[in-house]
């Protein structure tokens, strides 16, 4: 069986969270990209502002990750929520809304090499990351959040599920993607 490279290969990451072990595991983890790393939401908006990223692996707590989240979707960079302490169904829709890529808990975080080269692949191919995630981590939710547990915002996921390729999100990322900008549309 051919060995394939992987996407993360050499790709600029920036990490971000308040705690040193978090970000020394995922440095681990991910040890064939080009990690950077911030612990605060200062340290971490300059380096969004100054720097270009492949992908941004950002936790919610105690690092402001929802407002590091908007900064770096205004940069076109593709970012990953990686929380313990937010896993709850207003912070993931909140994190779509805002353009994240994918959500993750940390408990996923020994996987999460092949976790986030599946989501950056299909992101980089246009398929929709999100999608992706809940086929990989929809038993995950249903059992942290409840079976139903997008019934008590049924008009959000019913919304969200038809516009897996163009969700508001996605919409969000692409105002700040040169590249579709520069073309007009």
């Amino acid at each position: 069986m051919a060995n394939s490279e992987s996407i993360l290969k050499g790709k600029n990451i920036l990490a971000v969270d308040d705690e040193e072990d978090i970000l020394e595991t995922i440095e681990d983890i991910l040890d064939e990209a080009d990690v950077d790393r911030a612990s605060d939401y200062k340290s971490a908006s300059k380096k969004i502002k100054e720097n270009l990223y492949d992908l941004a692996v950002l936790d919610i707590m105690g690092v402001d990750g929802l407002k590091l989240l908007e900064e770096a979707v205004e940069r076109g960079i593709p970012t990953v929520m990686l929380t313990a302490h937010a896993i709850n169904p207003e912070t993931l829709m909140e994190s779509i809304r805002k353009g994240a890529i994918a959500y993750l808990p940390k408990e996923t975080l020994s996987e999460l090499d092949k976790l986030l080269s599946d989501l950056l692949s299909a992101h980089e191919q246009g398929k929709p990351p999100w999608k992706l995630l809940f086929e990989k981590l929809g038993d995950y939710f249903d059992q942290r959040f409840g079976p139903d547990w997008k019934e008590k915002d049924k008009d959000f996921w019913s919304d969200f599920s038809r516009t897996y390729q163009i969700g508001k999100g996605i919409q969000k990322r692409l105002l700040h993607d040169k590249k579709i900008r520069d073309k007009g549309i």
